[in-house]
């Protein structure tokens, strides 16, 4: 049997690696979708392009304006004197954002009232917008609370030490610490994700097309004639294919560490152990696609159709928790969900086998269940 099994290996990795289409199917899309959400997919806003319309012109607010630029998170490109230069700047896209400030600003803020900064948001990217709105908030407290603490000690030192003084109440203040990633780069979070979607990707598309070509060339009634069992044939098509999905995540980890600098705070081993699990899905889909498919393009399409609801809904891109409930409910039958769960976790937070125990079973549940499922059709096939 073993023997057997060790000859189909040996000619599907010769036919994969002979052929240029299937050398590109193995190494490119690896490369491309890392390099895409490596560098292409990043919602980090660094520095803010943001327009300065100042329309009270004291000391103060130009002050609250060296506040902006000194945070290193704005970029002034422009500065409107009215409505409509600030309408046509946000029209155009030039500006993310309009700061405001109004008139009397200095006036109401040394009489302790309360003064009113304007910030005008581009909304189109809601993403960005919660940053940004976030950033000049942040900026606008601060100041803020600098400026009613200088008051209250200019207010002291008028009275004087004798004179009865209104003690101020107490400032609480909430410092925050980032667990896990603490510099809150979006890299961090997509580039562990890419490994679900490559190995997906992958395994399930050429486990497929192995399998359809072997029909379209004719060769698999020579297959079935020979003493191979069905069994052997499976394994003997799919073990490639789960090889070459270990190889991509090996390589796809290294270049996260080496070229994004994606920490990996967890054990290499878990994630292939885990890897292989999540394999059984893929190859048992890829497998139960091929039985069902009578050409290379549609082995590609179903292949298609089954890999873009599983990415989809598999929080890789759009947290879960903002899903319809019932679609929510309909996560927990994607297995993709699972690993991405597991990746993430080994690579942010370190996480091992005891807390990501139940994923674990999923994917194995699942991954038994698919390939029993698409063995039994793909032998049903065969005779």
């Amino acid at each position: 049997m073993w023997e057997r099994i060790r000859v189909i290996l040996r000619k599907e990795f010769l036919q994969a690696l002979r052929e240029p289409r299937m050398r590109v199917l193995l190494f490119v899309p690896p490369m491309v979708q890392l390099v895409v959400f490596g560098f292409a997919v990043n919602l980090d806003v660094d520095r803010a392009r943001i327009a300065w319309m100042d329309l009270d012109g004291t000391p103060v607010s130009r002050e609250l304006r060296d506040r902006f630029t000194g945070s290193g998170r704005f970029e002034i490109v422009a500065t409107p004197e009215n409505e409509e230069q600030v309408q046509a700047l946000l029209d155009r896209g030039d500006a993310q954002a309009v700061v405001g400030v109004l008139p009397g600003f200095a006036r109401d803020l040394a009489r302790g009232r309360t003064p009113q900064v304007q910030v005008l948001v581009d909304g189109s990217n809601s993403n960005t917008a919660s940053i940004v709105s976030n950033y000049a908030g942040g900026v606008i407290a601060d100041f803020s609370a600098e400026q009613l603490a200088l008051r209250q000690s200019v207010m002291v030192m008028q009275r004087g030490a004798k004179s009865p003084v209104n003690v101020a109440a107490p400032d609480i203040q909430a410092a925050s610490r980032v667990w896990f990633n603490p510099d809150l780069y979006s890299r961090n979070y997509f580039v562990p994700g890419v490994i679900a979607n490559i190995i997906m990707m992958v395994t399930l598309m050429l486990t497929s097309l192995a399998i359809v070509r072997e029909k379209e060339i004719g060769t698999m009634e020579q297959l079935m004639v020979t003493p191979v069992r069905p069994i052997e044939l499976m394994l003997g098509k799919t073990l490639p294919f789960a090889l070459v999905g270990l190889v991509d995540t090996a390589m796809v980890t290294a270049a996260a560490m080496l070229v994004f600098h994606v920490p990996l705070h967890g054990s290499f081993l878990l994630l292939l152990g885990c890897a292989s699990l999540f394999l059984m899905t893929t190859l048992g889909a890829g497998l139960f696609i091929s039985t069902i498919s009578h050409t290379q393009q549609q082995a590609m399409m179903s292949s298609f159709f089954f890999s873009m609801p599983a990415f989809m809904l598999s929080g890789f891109a759009f947290p879960i928790r903002n899903m319809p409930e019932v679609v929510q409910w309909l996560t927990y039958l994607n297995p993709v969900r699972y690993f991405i769960e597991i990746v993430r976790g080994i690579f942010l937070k370190g996480s091992g086998a005891s807390v990501l125990w139940p994923q674990m079973a999923a994917l194995a549940a699942y991954g038994m269940a698919v390939v029993g499922l698409s063995a039994v059709r793909f032998h049903k096939k065969l005779d």
